[in-house]
């Protein structure tokens, strides 16, 4: 069985344009991504699947392996979907049960144990389709928050829901009761191939588009997600704002690497 990660690359951003090629780190935010995707065991290649010849250049100077997509894939899956194609018929012929994980581009500060974890959820449960990862909420405040999402799992660890509202719902506490009781959800999935070429084939379906949620034509159309639990390290990049936080945190670590491999 073979695990490949796959990143999904888009030039335009609405918040943040050409985010994936914001450089200040003296790296290109895609490529902490991608560097750090290497990191984790279980992938055999992690490859960029972009829609712009600027991030697929951006790709060649740093050694990472891109494949051209359209530039008008509905979504990240729908982009990886494409370029998992292209890999199959062109370079690496690929299995029905192999894997791909799904990378969001803009996750620089990714825990590579974390990519890791996705894909050992499809390798130990055969008969999964699709596996993704949750976490617990670090405080109250950003459960009602819509920008995170929230997904409730039932006891065998399949995902019964992903809401951009609080669920569950606490009626006793109007709305939002023990933080215990809440999961915020990780956008990194894991796909066998033949159900990522599957799930993508299918229409939209009206929960996915009324919550702006992917994942939901999964559920909608009856199949299972596997969630895994892990604990939260870091939150994508959205903003200009966000980028900036993420560039002292580089700097500094950095910083404090040099001092103290200085002091040896």
């Amino acid at each position: 069985m073979i695990v490949l990660a796959c990143i999904p690359a888009r030039y335009s951003s609405t918040r943040f344009p050409a985010k994936v090629l914001a450089k200040d780190t003296g790296k290109f935010l895609i490529q902490h991504t991608y560097e750090r995707a290497c990191l984790a065991s279980l992938p055999e290649k992690v490859i960029i699947a972009a829609d712009d010849e600027r991030i697929a250049a951006a790709a060649k100077s740093f050694g990472a392996e891109c494949i051209m997509t359209s530039r008008n894939c509905a979504s990240g899956t729908d982009r990886i979907a494409e370029a998992i194609q292209k890999l199959s018929a062109e370079r690496c012929p690929l299995n029905a049960d192999d894997i791909i994980v799904n990378l969001q581009a803009d996750e620089p500060e990714i825990d590579p144990a974390n990519i890791d974890k996705v894909a050992q959820l499809l390798i130990d449960n055969p008969d999964a389709p699709m596996a993704t990862l949750a976490a617990e909420f670090q405080n109250v405040a950003q459960i009602p928050d819509p920008n995170i999402v929230k997904v409730i799992a039932d006891c065998n660890n399949r995902a019964i829901y992903f809401s951009r509202a609080p669920i569950p719902y606490d009626r006793e506490k109007s709305g939002i009761g023990d933080i215990k009781h809440y999961l915020r959800h990780i956008g990194i999935y894991a796909y066998r191939k033949e159900f990522l070429l599957k799930i993508t084939a299918l229409p939209q379906t009206p929960l996915e588009k009324i919550e702006k949620l992917e994942q939901l034509r999964a559920i909608e159309n009856g199949f299972s997600i596997l969630v895994g639990k892990v604990k939260h390290t870091c939150d994508g990049i959205d903003t200009p704002e966000q980028y900036a936080e993420f560039v002292k945190r580089y700097k500094k670590a950095t910083e404090q690497f040099k001092t103290k491999k200085e002091n040896l």
